[in-house]
C-alpha cells in the first residue's frame, strides 16, 4: 500500500502549524509549517514525487528556516538600547554635552545609545565643560547625571 501525500494537504499541514504556533509561546511552529508550505509548493510542480523525498524536503525546509532565523535574524533583532538596565550597569558610559551648564545651572548631555531609556540628561559637572566635550558617567543624583569630563 502506497501513500500519497497531496500538495493542498503539505499548504494545510503548513498552515495549521502556523495558526498553532498562536497559542504556543515556542516560535518554533511557525517554521516547520513555513517548511510544510514550501513542500507544498514544490509537490505542486512535481506531483509525482515520493512521499519519503517529501519529508526529507521538508526536514532540510523546517531546519533551514530555523537555523535562520536563530542564527541571523532573532540576534540581529536584540534591543541594543541601554533601556532597562540598573543605574549600576550605566556607570562609565560616555556622551556628548550639548548643553553647558551656566553657574550652578545645569547642562544636557546626549549619549548615542540611550541610557535608562533616554538620550538626553541634565547633567552636574564639577569641572568646567564647554558644548562638544566629551563626558562620562560617574554618579546619579535624582533624574540629574553627575559626570566628569572625559580625560580628567
Amino acid at each position: 500500500m502506497e501513500i500519497q501525500v497531496l500538495w493542498w494537504q503539505w499548504v494545510l499541514l503548513g498552515m495549521g502549524l502556523m495558526i498553532l504556533e498562536i497559542f504556543l509561546p515556542s516560535f518554533i511552529a511557525l517554521w516547520f509549517g513555513l517548511g510544510a508550505l514550501v513542500v507544498g509548493l514544490v509537490a505542486w510542480f512535481f506531483p509525482h514525487m515520493g512521499v519519503s523525498w517529501e519529508v526529507c524536503i521538508w526536514v532540510f525546509a523546517s531546519s533551514s528556516f530555523v537555523l535562520l532565523w536563530f542564527k541571523v535574524f532573532k540576534p540581529s533583532m536584540v534591543d541594543k538600547t541601554k533601556a532597562g538596565i540598573s543605574r549600576d550597569a550605566a556607570l562609565g558610559e560616555a556622551g556628548q554635552v550639548v548643553k553647558a551648564p551656566h553657574g550652578d545651572g545645569r547642562g544636557v548631555v546626549r549619549f548615542t545609545m540611550p541610557v535608562l531609556g533616554e538620550d538626553e540628561w541634565d547633567f552636574i559637572c564639577v569641572e568646567e565643560v564647554a558644548e562638544g566635550d566629551k563626558v562620562f558617567i560617574k554618579d546619579f543624583s535624582g533624574n540629574t547625571l553627575i559626570v566628569s569630563k572625559l580625560g580628567t
